[in-house]
């Protein structure tokens, strides 16, 4: 097993990966990205899409890592769609309808509609087209995105988030800029434990945890979970949070 500690988006994280995922899936997966992007000659766009609590930001962080530490695999960044969330100043100030009540955006932050679509497309084909460009991150001290905190710039750019393959309008163009993509699921129940523990490690009650996941990611998991597209390579999240590939 390989400890790996990582700070995404101001949490600290503690990840652990087996050998055996190492060996016989990530390793193999950066080779295939490595003699895709030299076969095409030219940068490459991965889209990894998962839903929620899935570790999808720490597993490309990870796989950045582990590009840089082994010869032969060409330079590989991950980069999340997280710093395209819209301002929390028009979340406050925007409504939505979910399940025929009226709500303010901000109480359903992290849902499809409280994303900046145009904004995470136009950014996206610009790194599809092989363009050096700046992409934000998500602050949650700031509760908002910052641009332009890192420069694209890498030959294989692996960009993360829940909706990249989401078969909805709008969000339906995105995979067509990807040259490989990956998609992670696993059992939403599963995946309501890992969301619940990250909440309260953040400060919140284990009550307050649970009923925010309740009412706000798990609505998210089930969109991911049920509407995104078929992908190059599906991963699922096993139990013991291994990974196995899906036939």
């Amino acid at each position: 097993m390989v400890d790996y500690k990582i700070n995404i988006n101001g949490l600290d994280v503690d990840a652990h990966y087996s050998e055996e995922n190492i060996n016989e899936i990530f390793l193999p997966l950066l080779e295939r990205l490595t003699k895709l992007q030299k076969d095409k000659n030219r940068r490459i766009l991965v889209m990894l899409a998962a839903p929620p609590g899935a570790g999808k930001s720490t597993l490309v962080s990870f796989l950045e890592k582990l590009a840089k530490e082994t010869e032969g695999i060409t330079e590989l960044q991950a980069v999340g769609m997280d710093g395209f969330h819209r301002r929390q100043e028009y979340l406050t100030s925007h409504t939505t309808v979910r399940d025929g009540q009226e709500m303010l955006m901000v109480k359903i932050k992290g849902a499809p509609i409280t994303f900046d679509l145009p904004l995470l497309k136009e950014r996206i084909e610009k790194v599809a087209a092989g363009h050096n460009c700046g992409w934000p991150i998500y602050d949650r001290t700031l509760h908002n995105p910052v641009d332009n905190v890192i420069t694209v710039s890498a030959p294989i750019v692996l960009l993360e988030g829940n909706y990249l393959l989401l078969d909805e309008t709008g969000w339906d163009e995105l995979a067509s800029f990807a040259d490989y993509t990956i998609r992670i699921t696993a059992e939403e129940e599963h995946l309501k434990k890992r969301l619940i523990e990250r909440k309260a490690a953040s400060g919140n009650s284990i009550e307050d945890a649970t009923a925010f996941v309740d009412f706000s990611d798990m609505a998210n998991v089930h969109t991911c979970l049920t509407k995104s597209k078929k992908a190059d390579l599906t991963l699922e999240v096993l139990e013991d949070d291994t990974l196995r590939i899906e036939a």
